[in-house]
């Protein structure tokens, strides 16, 4: 409906700026460039040639299907050839399908059979390669196409076997820095140290070409990354078609509670009408259960077109992936619905639109996603449609912030201490440290404290001014780079020919996804979870169709270990600091798949996991919440209970023997009050809000007291989901980075009400602190949320869904927000 589009832009078409090959360039390498139709370079190629040449550190940071790799291909190319294959690259991709495609890349340029001695030019180092095929590659091989996480586990600390190879080693590339930010970043700036520290023993000082997509500092991140200048190539070349981007906001259905269509409904609709039109279409969503309950709809939509619709997420297998993604490139498929997974640079060929069901959580995933479509000079459609939530109904008033703003910064912190500890230990069990040695930019009395101390537990040992590992530990072992544990669950589903792989799940998702009883959809199948044996590793399903689906119930605890900074603010406390959390799944329940019924809830024992990390919690004070009892705010008492209510109450009074339920007073000469349990304006009716069991007698201070805490309750929860929703505004991160826990008798905030958040990470990587500094900006932009928001009790889009417990109210909300600012 036009009256949803909220914003249009249309970027016009960019034409390519071409430069000539380089007159240096080797006649093989002109000869199969040309046998592929390149015959000129766009410009940002001829510049990364440039800097190549002049051995120069690079980043090259332009946009999707740029030909960037050829910015590092040809002149590792060139320098192979011009050295009789004597000199050596390795190539970092952040995922193995990108290795896959660079390989395919590779051999375009150069096939193997072309080379003496039956070498190869390139060959895949990974967790999928054979034995046998690992063998070939540490001999044979001129490029080594890796992980960080083989590298970090496979190569270094196996480097003697590698001494030939690193030894001649002239590039290292380093492909989509965009993805290394966070923990995962700051760890692989330590692999690369550690790298570092390697080749120098061997006597090598290698280039790196790094890539990246759009990000506000690429060049920081780079010389964080590999802590060396670095030049920044970002005037791209290539040719941009028309590209069309349009705000979508998704209509009211319900005037009065300010609830919208959902954003995955108006994306099944908006895709039913790309599909019909015939253009191939790419649907993101944000998590794995909402692709594959699209992936359902979409097929059940258009049964004849089912085997041309495909889901394209994590936990796939590898050669489902492969099978997808060359369907994508022939351009066989018709609409692929995927997670974030389809962001990176995998060759898919072009589509012409992409629809995104929901803010992805930042401007740099939004310009990876868009930048899907219209690939060279097709004209192309991107639409994002917003969900009900506080940040992209912000975005829809704000449509600036979208496609206005800079993308966002790629933080990354080497010298976290735990982070760096875990990285020195993986260093010294490679190469022993000289007393006069270095490890990055680290300052060498930092080292010798962090030697010092592994010395004191027993893991290493000093002789001769020298440091050596005698721990029988395998350190890298002990580290996940991408910070979640490196477990992962096989998915073993029955079939007619016995048990089959058809999946892997990391196991911190297993514990929510695959517990017994859940219904687990794959490629748009559903299966019944029959066991999670986490001992073995493993989930066995049962193919099953199924008129409901599950969803899991999880309970959350904090605790604190150490405050770090606190500070009186307006109605409170903000602290933060060192905290445990907690984390449990409990039980799931049974939804019926029509009508979203609840029809059964079952408990679960399965084990809690514990994450420490940094918080960020602020606390209403005593007088804040005396402040708001003496405002004499209760709602409740303005209402009218129905033609009824004195009998009612009467009857109520009675059932209770005129005691108060709560501190036990009689009656004396004025009656005592009843009390709705659950508030009275959360029904539509009197005679459901009456119900007896819904009522309570009360003296008059404990209804006082009740009204506020009910206030204080629905507006601390409303209050909490704003400013979860808003979080990264201020921080520029993904919400699910941030947890965040409403506890109305915080322990350690002397049993009063407490909004915490966290960050999602173990040891944290800076968000708590960042919103601790940037606590009143965000509590400004809740206000403005809040009551420019056009529902009158409370909706998705400011402060959640009205519960059934009296949670979540816009008016309490407020109220808190003005007595916080």
């Amino acid at each position: 409906m036009s009256s949803c589009i909220t914003q249009v832009q249309t970027k016009p078409a960019q034409a390519a700026q071409y430069a000539d090959l380089p007159a240096v360039l080797h006649p093989h390498l002109r000869n199969k460039l040309e046998s592929l139709g390149i015959h000129r370079l766009y410009t940002h190629q001829a510049d990364s040639w440039q800097i190549a040449q002049a051995g120069k550190n690079m980043v090259v940071v332009t946009g999707t299907a740029s030909g960037k790799s050829l910015c590092y291909q040809l002149p590792i190319l060139q320098s192979f050839l011009q050295t009789n294959y004597s000199t050596s690259a390795l190539c970092i991709f952040p995922t193995k399908a990108l290795t896959q495609d660079q390989l395919n890349n590779v051999s375009k340029l150069f096939p193997s059979t072309e080379l003496p001695n039956s070498k190869s030019v390139a060959a895949i180092y990974d967790g999928d390669t054979s034995q046998d095929q690992r063998r070939k590659a540490r001999c044979e091989a001129s490029i080594i196409l890796t992980n960080p996480d083989m590298l970090h586990l496979g190569i270094l600390p196996y480097h003697t076997q590698w001494a030939s190879f690193l030894r001649n080693l002239k590039w290292i590339v380093i492909d989509e820095i965009h993805m290394y930010k966070g923990v995962f970043g700051s760890n692989i700036a330590n692999v690369i140290r550690r790298l570092k520290r390697i080749l120098a023993f061997y006597g090598s000082q290698p280039q790196f070409i790094l890539t990246s997509a759009t990000i506000a500092n690429p060049q920081e991140l780079a010389e964080k990354l590999i802590e060396e200048p670095v030049e920044c190539i970002h005037q791209d070349g290539s040719p941009k078609g028309v590209k069309h981007f349009i705000l979508y906001n998704p209509p009211i259905i319900d005037e009065r509670l300010g609830i919208r269509a959902s954003a995955r409904t108006e994306s099944l609709r908006l895709a039913g009408d790309l599909i019909a039109y015939d253009a191939q279409t790419l649907l993101f969503s944000h998590t794995r259960p909402a692709v594959e309950k699209v992936l359902k709809e979409l097929r059940l939509q258009f049964p004849a077109l089912a085997d041309q619709i495909f889901g394209y997420r994590s936990g796939y297998l590898p050669q489902e992936r492969r099978r997808i993604e060359k369907s994508l490139k022939e351009r066989k498929a018709k609409l692929v619905t995927a997670t974030n997974a389809l962001e990176l640079g995998i060759d898919i060929g072009s589509v012409d639109a992409v629809v995104i069901a929901g803010f992805p959580g930042s401007i740099a995933s939004t310009l990876q996603q868009t930048g899907r479509a219209g690939r060279r000079e097709e004209e192309s459609l991107s639409v994002l449609i917003a969900s009900s939530n506080p940040l992209d109904q912000y975005i829809i008033r704000h449509p600036e912030y979208v496609l206005g703003s800079a993308p966002e910064k790629a933080i990354i912190n080497p010298d976290n201490l735990l982070i760096l500890l875990k990285h020195i230990q993986c260093s010294l069990f490679e190469l022993p440290f000289s007393h006069n040695d270095h490890y990055g930019a680290l300052s060498p009395e930092t080292l010798q404290e962090l030697l010092d101390f592994l010395c004191q537990a027993s893991l290493a040992h000093q002789s001769n001014e020298k440091t050596y590992w005698v721990s029988d530990q395998y350190p890298a072992a002990q580290i996940s780079l991408r910070s979640a544990t490196a477990e992962t669950i096989q998915l073993r589903a029955q079939t007619i020919n016995g048990p089959k792989t058809i999946g892997v799940i990391d196991q911190s998702s297993a514990y929510w996804m695959v517990h017994p009883g859940a219904v687990y959809l794959h490629s748009g199948e559903s299966y019944l979870v029959e066991n999670l044996d986490l001992d073995h590793a493993s989930a066995s399903l049962i193919p099953m169709e199924l008129d409901y689906f599950t969803e899991s119930k999880s309970q959350t605890d904090v605790d604190l270990l150490r405050v770090t900074a606190q500070e009186q603010i307006a109605g409170g406390t903000k602290s933060t600091g060192e905290v445990i959390v907690t984390s449990q799944v409990t039980g799931y329940r049974k939804v019926s798949a029509s009508s979203h019924e609840q029809i059964g809830v079952y408990p679960l024992d399965l084990p809690a996991t514990q994450l420490r990390t940094i918080g960020l919690w602020f606390t209403l004070s005593s007088e804040t919440i005396q402040r708001l009892e003496n405002a004499g705010l209760i709602i409740a008492s303005q209402n009218y209970y129905g033609p009824h209510w004195n009998a009612i109450r009467e009857q109520v009074r009675l059932r209770d023997h005129y005691t108060c339920q709560v501190c036990g007073a009689k009656e004396t000469i004025s009656k005592h009050h009843v009390h709705h349990k659950i508030p009275f304006r959360r029904f539509t009716d009197a005679q459901a809000a009456n119900q007896l069991d819904n009522l309570i007698t009360l003296c008059p201070a404990c209804h006082r007291r009740a009204e506020v805490n009910v206030m204080v309750k629905s507006g601390m929860s409303g209050l909490k989901y704003a400013l979860h929703h808003l979080a990264p505004l201020e921080v520029l991160c993904d919400s699910n980075d941030l947890g965040v826990l409403y506890d109305p008798n915080c322990q350690f905030a002397d049993g009063l009400p407490t909004i915490i958040f966290y960050d999602q990470f173990p040891d944290g990587v800076g968000l708590s602190a960042q919103l601790y500094d940037q606590f009143y900006p965000l509590l400004l932009a809740a206000q403005e949320v809040i009551t420019n928001c056009s529902c009158t009790e409370g909706c998705p889009a400011c402060v959640g869904p009205l519960l059934t417990d009296g949670e979540s109210s816009k008016a309490e909300t407020l109220e808190i927000l003005h007595k916080l600012l």
